[in-house]
């Protein structure tokens, strides 16, 4: 396999598991006020399934938006929804520079969420973009920090997901400014999706590790 195409298998594979979370997980939690009991059955065995087969949920709300002839961008609206907390991310210890993680990750990903409304007015555009730079120094700012003041049990894979969240940042400017070039707003929505993502990656490292 070329390695370009091996790259950009890759990235898709980094945002296919997004519908879980973003599309289902509110399902499921509406669910929980009807029948609590089905709906964490229901919930678990789709989380089981994901895990075995990434992309599944992501093929499944595809077929049903085909089925049902709803003609949406999915990208665009994936990444709509984006913004809304993700119990399952969010840092539960009290301390000051965990809830600021919280915080700086719920900023980002707002802003993120904005793109398609603000993407067609160049001004407002532009102001969304410097948002979004300061708002990812300000989550990496806070990462370093809680590395300053915390020992963890596994140091190594936070830095990597580190690595993996400023990799996509980077990507991201990098698309900014092709689609300055050639317009492509599809490219600039799946990127957002793709640095929301890793955003909440962010989030799910340090709740799983420290």
């Amino acid at each position: 396999m070329p390695m370009e195409d091996m790259k950009n298998e890759a990235d898709a594979a980094s945002v296919v598991s997004m519908a879980l979370y973003t599309v289902m997980y509110p399902v499921f939690n509406q669910l929980e006020k009807v029948n609590l009991s089905a709906a964490q059955t229901l919930r678990a065995a789709v989380i089981k399934a994901e895990k075995e087969n990434p992309g599944l949920t992501q093929d499944i709300v595809m077929k049903i938006l085909e089925k049902k002839n709803v003609k949406i961008d999915y990208n665009e609206s994936l990444l709509r929804m984006a913004a809304d907390d993700v119990e399952e991310f969010m840092i539960d210890r009290r301390e000051p520079e965990f809830q600021e993680l919280n915080e700086r990750a719920r900023a980002l990903k707002h802003i993120l969420s904005t793109i398609p409304d603000e993407i067609n007015d160049r001004v407002g555009f532009l102001q969304s973009i410097k948002d979004i730079a300061s708002a990812i120094k300000e989550l990496l700012d806070t990462v370093n920090t809680v590395f300053r003041k915390y020992q963890y049990r596994n140091r190594r894979a936070l830095e990597q997901q580190k690595k993996e969240f400023v990799k996509y940042s980077k990507s991201f400017s990098v698309t900014l400014k092709t689609y300055f070039r050639d317009g492509k707003v599809i490219n600039v929505f799946v990127s957002a999706n793709r640095l929301t993502h890793q955003t909440n990656m962010i989030l799910q490292a340090f709740k799983t590790v420290v």
